[in-house]
């Protein structure tokens, strides 16, 4: 016949199942306050590892994505400046044609180059513009790229460089960011300052209008072309960000599978632990009291 074996003194493993409720509760209040089951890597050893590299990847999706909200902006700049030089250079050559009219007299024609002039002016104007502090035609110094110089055959001097700035965009993804005022508006053979400045002069001197007016095509022809590039990197930001926003949605939703905490299923089981915690508390209670003296041999 078998019996049952009663401990008589319980107190130990009632202490240490009330230890155990107790850091039970503290784990589950952390898991509900924070919305993971995760909280140190000891929790899940394997899972806090693949946690730390999404988070990373996490990191650098944003990281990526704050890249690309700056250099949208800046190609958006960019692309309307250069919108402007194509109809500044428009007027020129309609000033130019006019000009050209053999029925003009010289003060008319004097008038006309005052016009092209402040349009000059306005170009250097426009490829003097800065964004956050930064030349966008310079190159990739911060020097202000052009200066009115009456002694040079153009009109202006160039103090910028022919340098380009890359931005990383994703993993082994880099764009380049802008283009030298060097390569935009004085490039060899559609050199638009040049151009404007031949105009004027031959307005004044009733001279080589006809040839200006070309090199003013051939400048407006080369520029509407140079303008493709920052289409072109609008439109790719643009599906970068798309697939930017995509793989952040797909981390998050495998950091929520990693991590996430069962709130109503912790909340069930905080309340059964405070639950037992009571009974515990109870038993405690009524256990007999002892002391070492009851260990003690008579």
């Amino acid at each position: 016949m078998s019996s049952i074996r009663v401990n008589p003194y319980p107190m130990p493993d009632l202490l240490a199942a009330l230890e155990h409720l107790q850091q039970q509760q503290n784990t589950d209040t952390l898991e509900l306050a924070t919305g993971t089951k995760i909280n140190q890597p000891s929790d899940d050893p394997a899972g806090a590892a693949q946690l730390v590299q999404i988070n990373d990847s996490l990191g650098q999706t944003d990281s990526f994505q704050r890249s690309i909200a700056s250099i949208s902006d800046q190609f958006s700049t960019a692309n309307s400046i250069l919108s402007s030089v194509v109809s500044a250079v428009q007027r020129a050559i309609s000033l130019g044609v006019e000009g050209a009219n053999g029925t003009l007299s010289q003060d008319d024609r004097d008038n006309v180059a005052a016009e092209v002039s402040g349009i000059q002016s306005q170009l250097i104007s426009l490829a003097n513009t800065s964004y956050q502090g930064q030349y966008l035609f310079a190159g990739t110094t911060n020097l202000q790229p052009y200066i009115a110089d009456p002694n040079s055959p153009s009109g202006v001097t160039y103090q910028g460089n022919t340098g380009t700035n890359q931005v990383t965009i994703g993993n082994g993804y880099q764009i380049q960011v802008n283009l030298p005022g060097s390569q935009l508006f004085n490039a060899p053979g559609s050199d638009m300052f040049q151009a404007v400045n031949d105009l004027i002069t031959g307005l004044k001197n009733d001279s080589g209008i006809d040839t200006a007016v070309s090199e003013l095509n051939a400048a407006y022809t080369y520029l509407t072309g140079q303008q493709v590039f920052y289409g072109n990197a609008i439109n790719q930001v643009q599906d970068q960000q798309t697939y930017l926003s995509s793989a952040q949605v797909s981390l998050e939703q495998q950091q929520n599978t990693v991590a996430a905490a069962d709130i109503a299923g912790t909340a069930t089981q905080l309340a059964s632990a405070q639950t037992a915690e009571n009974a515990t508390l109870s038993a405690i209670g009524r256990s007999p009291q002892s002391s070492l003296f009851d260990y003690l041999p008579l």
